[in-house]
């Protein structure tokens, strides 16, 4: 039995943003409780030379939105990276979530050998659409999430792996 890029894809990416989403309500109470200023989270960076949590989330919400767009063929939604609060960055997690419940299966499915180009940086890579999928996208978004995560743990944030998988 094959799996299809749609079940590999779309809902995996949208459970994950959820439980982001809620472990952003549990920053947000755990800076109400204890009284701390959100920047010192939203800023908060795990070394000097890595993205701050804000930019975590938001790249996180990139790689997941711009792998449906490209794999079903459609344009890259453009999101400002305008976000400061937990709110905002709420907002711009639903903005994705909506986006990519957007695009049916259909789309997807068939979307393997898809040609997908990329410029990283300075570098510029091609892919084929399964490639794409399994050794880009999926790592790379996993990362931020789980790097936003781990910030936010870091800084005493009550969650748990139970937060960050939640109900797949």
């Amino acid at each position: 039995m094959n799996i299809s890029m749609y079940q590999a894809s779309a809902p995996r990416l949208v459970n994950i943003l959820k439980n982001l989403s809620a472990i952003l309500d549990k920053a947000q109470a755990h800076i109400d409780a204890k009284k701390i200023e959100p920047a010192a989270l939203i800023q908060f960076r795990l070394f000097p030379d890595m993205l701050p949590m804000k930019r975590q989330v938001q790249v996180a919400c990139d790689t997941a939105k711009g792998a449906v767009a490209r794999l079903a063929g459609v344009e890259v939604p453009k999101h400002e990276d305008t976000e400061e609060t937990f709110a905002e960055l709420k907002t711009r997690i639903a903005k994705t979530i909506a986006f990519i419940e957007t695009i049916k299966p259909a789309q997807l499915d068939g979307s393997e050998e898809r040609n997908v180009h990329l410029k990283l940086g300075a570098r510029e890579v091609d892919w084929k659409g399964m490639q794409y999928l399994l050794g880009h996208t999926l790592p790379n978004f996993y990362f931020h999430v789980v790097t936003a995560y781990d910030i936010l743990r870091h800084n005493g944030v009550e969650i748990g792996t139970r937060d960050y998988i939640g109900n797949p």
